[in-house]
């Protein structure tokens, strides 16, 4: 090909991350999407302060975040009979240069996939195109793309970026012999309720014991009568469960409310939070074991067909972003070549991997593992428990390995300077 050309498989956040961060640096690129009609689906996510800090160097601003979401101000953990067990301030409020937001995946999904429509052209975005597999050739690589009518396409590339998920096709081609998806047992239940939010009014509270706990947190911006969409997520762990690997199964309140009757506080009444759902899906906590290499020859994973982790630690759509960014920064350094994506591989393959198996022994929920072993799960005075440098410590050591430890990242250059173009 005369001119490089990115072929991203998946137009999911990491795809469409990746595509805008293309678009700014000057490569051509051409996201294939499977689905035909983007729909904003899910519910809540978090994307941290070092995401957040992408975003807004790809000129997403706080008013685009806050037409889809809501800036985050509290992070808590709360033992079995409602006392705390650990609260910190989050984004702004902590110290750092950026906020951290809590966001309806689906509307944030859209919003970036009508900025990159806004600044590409709707061309580059193909609908109802997915990649099954890869070819590689003399000059780059060939993207083989099945249509809902059963037409074979060919795609010619000088790089392909699989950005197609934990059931990614590119990831199977890869690695042929990877082991099935991992499940540990947990089950989520998520949905929405439109209810009034608790404590600072945006705070993330995880609620219970590792094996069985209550997710809550804002998802919008409160109306005038101070009601919000607040997002949940039940989770039971089961020890007698088949292997479970489907995405978003709808559910009724009343196939998993009875885990949780009785969970009733001064502060926050979990049954009627429950029952007020909007919509509920269940879907099992599952992720895949690490590869030892994310790259073969033209070809790159990114996002969870690179990394899927269990969302304990809130760092999914975050890494996918972080994904996006530094695979950018290679190519400036590297120019659109398999040396750039090597030198990407090299600086993420290793340390998300340790994340993944992190987010598996329980991330900053480990906290409630302690609590659990060390007292039931109730107390009166946690530092009886747990002493305060203890819990500090453990949830400092978690932010550094997940890349938003303060400091660090208060004083770290761009990742993309501003007005780089890689040169074609």
């Amino acid at each position: 090909m005369s001119h490089p050309h990115v072929l991203i498989a998946g137009g999911g956040i990491g795809g469409l991350a990746l595509a805008l961060t293309l678009e700014q640096i000057g490569v051509p690129c051409t996201v294939f999407e499977s689905v035909s009609d983007l729909k904003p689906l899910g519910v809540g996510i978090n994307i941290q302060p070092n995401a957040v800090r992408e975003l807004f160097d790809l000129g997403i601003t706080a008013e685009d975040l806050d037409g889809v979401g809501i800036s985050a101000k509290e992070w808590a953990l709360v033992g079995l009979n409602g006392n705390d067990i650990y609260a910190e301030p989050r984004g702004l409020d902590a110290g750092y240069n950026w906020p951290q937001y809590a966001v309806h995946r689906g509307r944030f999904h859209l919003m970036l996939r009508d900025k990159f429509v806004e600044r590409a052209g709707a061309g580059a975005l193909r609908l109802g195109c997915r990649v099954t597999g890869y070819e590689k050739t003399e000059t780059g690589v060939v993207a083989l793309i099945e249509r809902p009518n059963g037409e074979m396409l060919r795609e010619e590339g000088t790089l392909l970026v699989g950005a197609d998920g934990i059931h990614s096709a590119i990831r199977a081609q890869m690695h042929p012999d990877q082991p099935p998806i991992h499940w540990g047992g947990a089950v989520m239940w998520r949905g929405t309720t439109r209810a009034k939010p608790i404590r600072t009014g945006s705070s993330f509270i995880g609620l219970g014991t590792h094996e069985h706990r209550m997710v809550i947190y804002p998802i919008s911006q409160p109306d005038a009568d101070g009601y919000a969409d607040v997002n949940w997520i039940a989770e039971v762990t089961f020890k007698d469960l088949d292997q479970r690997t489907g995405w978003f199964k709808p559910a009724k309140i009343e196939d998993f409310i009875h885990h949780f009757e009785g969970w009733t506080y001064e502060w926050l009444d979990v049954p009627t939070l429950l029952r007020g759902g909007d919509v509920a899906y269940e879907n099992p906590m599952i992720d895949r074991d690490p590869v030892a290499t994310w790259q073969d020859g033209p070809v790159v994973l990114m996002g969870d067909a690179a990394h899927a982790m269990y969302p304990t630690g809130s760092n999914g759509a975050s890494q996918a972003i972080i994904d996006a960014r530094t695979l950018g920064a290679a190519f400036l350094e590297h120019g659109v070549n398999t040396a750039a994506l090597a030198d990407y591989d090299t600086a993420l393959c290793g340390p998300v991997s340790e994340l993944i198996l992190r987010n598996r022994g329980a991330g900053p929920f480990g906290l409630l593992n302690m609590v659990d072993e060390r007292c039931g799960g109730t107390f009166d005075n946690i530092d009886d428990v747990i002493p305060e440098a203890e819990r500090s410590e453990f949830m400092a050591k978690y932010k550094s390995a997940a890349g938003f430890a303060k400091d660090k990242l208060n004083d770290a250059p761009r990742t993309i300077p501003e007005g780089a173009k890689v040169a074609l």
